[in-house]
């Protein structure tokens, strides 16, 4: 079985008024639920991501394969989050 690793989100970018108060620098563990704070609809789109890093993939159009961004559905109020695979947990 492969290696499964821990993920890390963190807002990078926030416009207009984020209505679940995310602001930048605020940073998440990302498991199987919604991290306690966390906007339930910015979840669900980083979510995806997330679980492929966590099982190792990663995703062509990015420079390190360690690493993602994914914006929250709210584009009028965008927040954007890195996420980054823990490696050596």
């Amino acid at each position: 079985m492969s290696e499964w690793y821990q993920v890390a989100a963190k807002v990078i970018s926030q416009k207009g008024t984020c209505s679940a108060g995310h602001q930048v620098g605020d940073k998440y563990d990302i498991g199987d639920t919604t991290p306690e704070g966390m906007c339930s609809w910015a979840f669900y789109a980083l979510f995806p991501f997330a679980s492929a890093l966590k099982a190792g993939g990663s995703f062509p159009w990015e420079k390190d394969a360690d690493k993602t961004t994914v914006a929250c559905p709210d584009a009028e109020n965008a927040v954007v989050f890195e996420l980054k695979r823990i490696k050596g947990k």
